[in-house]
């Protein structure tokens, strides 16, 4: 007799992926500068702590704005201890859409009324297929794609996962034949299929979807009737040229009628997690014009809400206009810099990226370093890197990427020092 339900028994987590198997290796022996310099270094993690320093800075200098408990500051521990209404507070919801459209370069207008607050963008891509889809219906993702989706989209909500193939001849853009060529996979195999999921900028990629993509992914929604999920929570991360372009710019100039049925299946997921490097505060968020939607996924974020002291204090940092201007021009000048050290250092030992203009990460060319063009050859390199040259990165494998070679390594969330000894290590690695 089963005495666990299907869902602690069954493997469709997705925690058996290399992806989070070198996490588990990673953490029995974790790179330290003093107390474990031979350790593994962790180059599987997408954190922004390249400007940690301007956050901790606005703190200190921003006590009293900040305080909740204290006599002086009135009922404010009072309110926030009390709150818990799933909308949010008003306050941080409008300083929250400012920022969306801001970091946008104030090209795409967001409402409070149309924003759902998720704990993170796990949270907010869940829910949004509990709304879109029934068990056993089917999503289109372009791969290759962030290896947690795996978890988020399909572990708990039953919905099926079809990959829409990439390949590097084209620098893995999404094209039409590659859309048509899964839709009509999904058909054979009787699934359904309710939408197409974008992540935009690129995780594992690192590149910003252009115009004509948007486009050809409207014009495929519009063509089948389905939805499209937008991810846009690398937007801050937008370091060079071509500048981001969201769904919703590219809908607007597209020119369709406000009042089209597209603009109530055009959803976008956002975060504060990659932007601001604020991951533990746990700040995502679902936008839709859908108002059945809306209505329903603020219920669900019952199950997941963002604490009110995390609400009041992103509320005081985000209405600080002059510090967020400075902070996201600051933010990406930072990982500018820091980008063109990992690719420039990798070029050196003649490893080639694939040119990124987004993200927290490269997507690195190793094909020439494997023992065979297999998945095979890219496990036993992904292997040597973890074991002998003590680097955790993603293989392309764990993205669900169609060729094997490519590997995702993050850069943003380790000091100069660790970056530059981590690139020596890939070079050894290289020349060996």
């Amino acid at each position: 007799q089963r005495m666990l339900s299907r869902k602690v028994t069954c493997k469709s987590h997705g925690e058996d992926s290399s992806y989070f198997l070198g996490w588990q290796e990673y953490e029995k022996n974790p790179f330290h500068p003093v107390r474990n310099p031979s350790g593994i270094i962790q180059m599987g993690l997408a954190e922004n702590q390249l400007s940690f320093d301007l956050l901790e800075m606005w703190i200190q200098t921003n006590q009293e704005k900040t305080c909740w408990f204290e006599k002086k500051c009135g009922s404010n521990f009072r309110d926030l201890a009390l709150f818990q209404d799933y909308h949010g507070l008003p306050e941080f919801k409008k300083e929250l859409a400012e920022y969306m459209s801001e970091i946008r370069g104030n090209k795409v207008e967001f409402v409070p009324s149309k924003l759902v607050l998720t704990a993170g963008a796990t949270s907010a891509n869940e829910t949004l297929m509990f709304c879109l889809a029934e068990p056993g219906e089917a999503f289109l993702i372009p791969t290759p794609y962030y290896p947690g989706f795996d978890r988020d989209l399909k572990w708990r909500t039953g919905v099926e996962i079809v990959p829409v193939d990439s390949t590097s001849s084209n620098h893995f853009r999404i094209t039409a034949s590659a859309l048509e060529e899964a839709y009509q996979r999904s058909k054979k195999q009787n699934l359904k299929v309710k939408g197409l999921f974008i992540t935009n900028p690129s995780n594992p990629l690192g590149t910003t979807m252009s115009l004509e993509e948007l486009n050809l992914v409207i014009t495929f929604s519009i063509s089948k009737g389905i939805h499209i999920v937008s991810d846009e929570i690398y937007t801050g991360t937008v370091y060079d040229s071509p500048g981001f372009i969201s769904i919703y710019e590219a809908l607007n100039k597209m020119s369709h009628d406000k009042n089209e049925a597209i603009w109530g299946r055009v959803h976008v997921v956002s975060s504060l997690s990659k932007d601001l490097g604020l991951p533990g505060f746990r700040i995502g968020m679902i936008y839709s014009n859908n108002e059945t939607l809306i209505s329903a996924a603020t219920k669900m974020s019952s199950f997941g809400l963002i604490s009110s002291q995390s609400q009041f204090l992103l509320a005081k940092i985000l209405s600080d206009k002059r510090f967020m201007k400075k902070y996201i021009s600051e933010n990406r000048r930072r990982l500018c810099t820091t980008q063109k050290m990992l690719v420039n250092g990798l070029q050196k030992s003649g490893i080639r990226c694939l040119k990124s203009n987004a993200g927290l990460f490269c997507w690195v060319d190793l094909r020439h370093l494997l023992s065979s063009n297999t998945f095979e050859g890219e496990m036993e390199l992904w292997k040597q890197m973890i074991y002998k040259f003590r680097l955790n990165v993603s293989p392309g494998s764990s993205c669900h990427c169609s060729e094997p070679g490519w590997f995702r390594v993050c850069f943003a969330n380790m000091e100069k020092e660790t970056l530059d000894l981590s690139v020596h290590r890939i070079q050894d690695m290289a020349d060996s």
